[in-house]
């Protein structure tokens, strides 16, 4: 016997609420989660209707006293059914509970006070109004008489206007209705953070980007639904595709979800959507208050938007006629859930199409290995852009050697080459952006005159610094002490080096004293809208140099910007994940393709300590190719995704003692259920996770690999088994995290 775990109000406060049912075996084929069903409640056994949120083959109860559902209720595949079955695709694809999963997908049901717009409207006729004007005077009501002169020169008057402009009283306009003079009409008003863009005339598409969309919409017009990558240098109009793609999709009556990441989620990038769709737009963004959120759900739930905008939460958006999904800059770590489930936008995003019969349109500057894997094999079709639009060309770019610039005895942090052409930029009142690449270097040890970072020698990883001076893998668990001279050249300038955008820009004022000089980073952009201010003062040209964080590279489009300098290329390269030379890759070529987006020829100095390294040099030849091909060898050798699947299990407790035996507990039941064809790495750990103590709990993760996803799922049901036992016993937390994004911090 099999059992359906059925909820009987779906909303979020009662997801947890649900009541088992056994499933008879004439409806085997067709109670599965997310299905529609009938079936008997309470003393009486009314008849009702409910959704199979999960299916078991445990009682919760004595089977004997178990009623059955009753039928199951065919019919077009609500709202609550497809959130439904997305929710148990991704508890089985990316682990957790279905009460987690649900509460991932299914829209805001946290009701906010709906906004009121009250209109005073004139309904008297001409004599009536005349005789109670009149009234008004010989009586001497003032306010009365007030409003009445205002809604004689305008028949309808804003209530909240004529309260707090003209200092009517509510009492006094009650009383006026009363006496049949006026109404007050009242009206939902739905906050708009799209409100106030006019629309302007589409630009024509070049013949790249015309085969594109004619690719596309010859298969959606035959019926076919597709996944398809759409692989664009960066500047190749990317963003005119998407925008063709959607009037096309509206004009058949369909709806269309754009999922962009955070990072790029500015007014300016969604400016363009605003002005091509007007009021029929919406956007969804962390910064966005309750009732604004909330609005964006109710407006697309009746229909009355075609085109939500947003991160990865966009895409659980309650639209029926779904048509058409599409991801921007798809490679960005950003699709990636730190809540559980860890689900992915991408997977995610390809099996809501399937769900849904809408096609998917993936695009990227720089895909990632993942998609362009999936493309070469088939799985997506792959469009190319491969020149710019506005026929602007490629950026020339030069890789200055920070080695050499330090034995020339330059110790600033910006190399002669970049100093020069930021002088000529300035003195012909040229942009120059400065973007400064953080990520990853917190914890990695580098020497900085040869440029060598300190690896582990079994996973090909960048150690981790840990106080003592202990350098740790967070892969394998290998462990060395801090050298005081670089192994490779015998330096002593090794250690860990970094530095931040605030001493950027102090470096900047010190060497052009003159400039005017903007920073867009975490600091400056905390309040609501400060994205927005940055960017519209350097579009307005109130400062010739911007300097920032990855958040200045990813979705800007500044026409006057001709030199882009990017400070310490390769800090990137350090982080202690199996993914730096890809994430480098991208950041740089990102990077690079801000300058000379517009008529004006741009240029690109990379400044790094390892010259030579593949990524950077194929990032400035901007050679997507070569560097996929190198990189992809790496990950064949070490068997690291796409290669393989991997599967991150993550053990905290207060105790380090007791994470330690925990997670050795785990790691001990997954090498038992592993099969004699298996690997000796397919298990590895546990060892200290790359955060390895945070919120006071000790952490340490274990790795499972498979070339097959549905084998790591088969370990991840073994674990989940473990996990409630090990949990119980031992007062520790369990996470699982499948294909992370590097290592697990």
């Amino acid at each position: 016997m099999r059992y359906a775990d059925v909820i009987v109000d779906i909303s979020l406060e009662k997801v947890d609420k649900t009541y088992q049912y056994a499933i008879p075996e004439r409806l085997l084929d067709t109670a599965v989660a997310g299905a529609k069903v009938e079936v008997p409640f309470g003393g009486g056994n009314r008849k009702i209707e409910g959704y199979i949120m999960d299916i078991s083959d445990t009682p919760a109860f004595d089977p004997a006293k178990t009623k059955e559902i009753l039928s199951v209720i065919q019919g077009a595949v609500s709202l609550e059914r497809r959130f439904i079955t997305l929710a148990y695709w991704m508890k089985e694809h990316f682990g957790g509970t279905m009460n987690e999963a649900l509460k991932t997908v299914l829209p805001v049901k946290q009701e906010v006070r709906n906004l009121k717009k009250r209109t005073i409207t004139l309904t008297a006729e001409e004599e009536k109004l005349k005789e109670y004007y009149g009234m008004a005077v010989k009586r001497k009501y003032t306010a009365r008489i007030r409003l009445l002169s205002i809604l004689k020169e305008k028949p309808e008057l804003d209530y909240t206007e004529a309260v707090q402009k003209f200092q009517i009283s509510a009492s006094t306009i009650e009383s006026v209705c009363r006496d049949g003079i006026a109404s007050v009409r009242e009206e939902t008003v739905y906050r708009n953070p799209a409100k106030g863009i006019v629309s302007v005339k589409k630009p024509l598409l070049n013949e790249e980007q015309t085969k594109a969309v004619e690719t596309v919409w010859g298969d959606y017009a035959a019926g076919k639904r597709g996944a398809y990558l759409l692989f664009g240098v960066t500047g190749s109009g990317k963003t005119e595709v998407y925008l063709e793609l959607i009037e096309r999709v509206i004009r058949e009556g369909k709806q269309a979800i754009m999922l962009i990441p955070e990072i790029s989620l500015t007014f300016q990038t969604v400016r363009r959507f605003y002005e091509r769709f007007g009021e029929r737009v919406s956007v969804l963004h962390s910064r966005l208050s309750a009732g604004e959120r909330y609005d964006q759900y109710v407006r697309a739930r009746e229909g009355s938007i075609d085109v939500m905008i947003g991160p990865r939460s966009a895409l659980f958006t309650p639209f029926e006629r779904l048509g058409l999904i599409l991801m921007d800059e798809e490679q960005e770590g950003a699709y990636k859930s730190e809540g559980t489930p860890r689900y992915h936008a991408r997977e995610t995003a390809e099996y809501l199409a399937e769900l849904t019969g809408a096609s998917l349109i993936l695009g990227s500057a720089t895909p990632s290995l993942e998609a362009y894997t999936k493309a070469k094999s088939g799985r997506y079709q792959l469009l190319t852009l491969r020149k710019r639009a506005k026929e602007a060309v490629m950026p020339q770019v030069d890789i200055v050697d920070m080695r050499q610039e330090l034995s020339e005895g330059n110790r600033s942090m910006f190399s002669r080459k970049l100093k020069n052409q930021m002088q000529e930029r300035l003195a012909k009142g040229e942009q120059i952006m400065l973007f400064l690449n953080r990520r990853g270097y917190a914890g990695a040890v580098s020497c900085r005159a040869c440029g060598e970072g300190i690896k582990c020698p079994h996973c090909d990883i960048s150690l981790t610094f840990h106080k003592g001076g202990k350098l740790l893998c967070h892969y394998c668990g290998y462990e060395t002490t801090q050298p005081k001279l670089c192994p490779a050249c015998g330096s002593r300038y090794i250690g860990l080096f970094g530095t931040g955008t605030q001493k950027v820009e102090e470096a900047v004022l010190r060497e052009f004293p003159g400039a005017a000089v903007l920073r867009m980073d975490a600091d400056t952009t905390k309040k609501k809208g400060g994205h927005e201010k940055i960017v519209e003062a350097f579009t307005k040209e109130e400062a010739q140099i911007l300097i920032g964080t990855q958040m200045i590279v990813k979705g800007h489009d500044f026409p006057k910007v001709t030199l882009v300098g990017i400070i310490a290329a390769d800090l990137s390269l350090y982080a202690g994940d199996y993914r730096a030379s890809e994430r480098t890759f991208c950041l740089l070529a990102q990077a690079a393709g801000r300058a000379g987006r517009d008529k004006l020829p741009g240029n690109v100095v990379i400044q790094t300590y390892q010259p030579e390294h593949y990524s950077i040099r194929t990032a400035a030849a901007g050679d997507y190719e070569a560097f996929y091909s190198q990189e992809m060898a790496y990950r064949r050798l070490l068997r690291y995704p796409p290669v393989t699947n991997m599967l991150a299990i993550l053990v905290q407790a207060a105790d380090e003692a007791v994470a330690g035996q925990a997670a050795g507990r785990l790691a001990n039941t997954l090498r038992e259920a592993k099969r004699p064809d298996e690997e000796i790495g397919t298990i590895t750990g546990p060892v200290p996770a790359g955060l390895a103590k945070a919120k006071d709990l000790y952490r340490y993760v274990i790795y499972v690999r498979s070339p097959a996803y549905e084998r790591l799922m088969e370990f991840h049901r073994i674990a989940g088994a473990e996990k409630q036992l090990t949990e119980a016993a031992m007062k520790c937390n369990i996470q699982f995290d499948f294909n992370p994004l590097g290592g697990y911090e």
